[in-house]
């Protein structure tokens, strides 16, 4: 376990959105929500944390083809199995809003769709399609870029 450095109030603050937003979020979105708590913090304070809490392993990048980095909270996640990694997760893109959501759960043994004699060492899938606001037509406000 890496070692872990104090917890200031801005460090907190990075923290609680990121494990309480239920997704991946833009570091400009995880400012704006620390902002309540702490009306002070900047945008490179922010960059700052995140690298270190994911240096901790609290804190997960999370990055997607064609999309700018997010960040979500790293937690043994309901679905998975003895044969999933702690944490391993994958991920649906909202393509209206931009958000992106854990897929709580892994479809498993996708080795099996590699060609013959090739070794899988790890995999990423993400569904793209419109999220349940989107799709029903209460969109939020898209997501900014970072």
């Amino acid at each position: 376990m890496p070692l872990v450095a104090r917890m200031t109030r801005q460090k907190l603050a990075v923290l609680h959105a990121i494990e309480h937003s239920g997704r991946s979020l833009h570091p400009t979105e995880i400012q704006s929500i620390a902002r309540g708590t702490v009306p002070t913090l900047n945008l490179s304070t922010v960059y700052r944390l995140l690298k270190t809490l994911v240096d901790e392993q609290r804190v997960a990048k999370v990055t997607l083809a064609g999309q700018p980095a997010r960040f979500e909270a790293t937690i043994a996640l309901p679905g998975a199995t003895n044969d999933t990694p702690p944490g391993h997760h994958h991920h649906f893109h909202c393509l209206q809003c931009e958000q992106v959501f854990p897929i709580h759960g892994c479809p498993g043994h996708i080795e099996r769709l590699a060609p013959q004699g090739f070794e899988v060492a790890s995999h990423d899938l993400t569904l793209h399609g419109h999220c349940a606001r989107c799709k029903n037509g209460t969109t939020p406000t898209t997501a900014p870029s970072a």
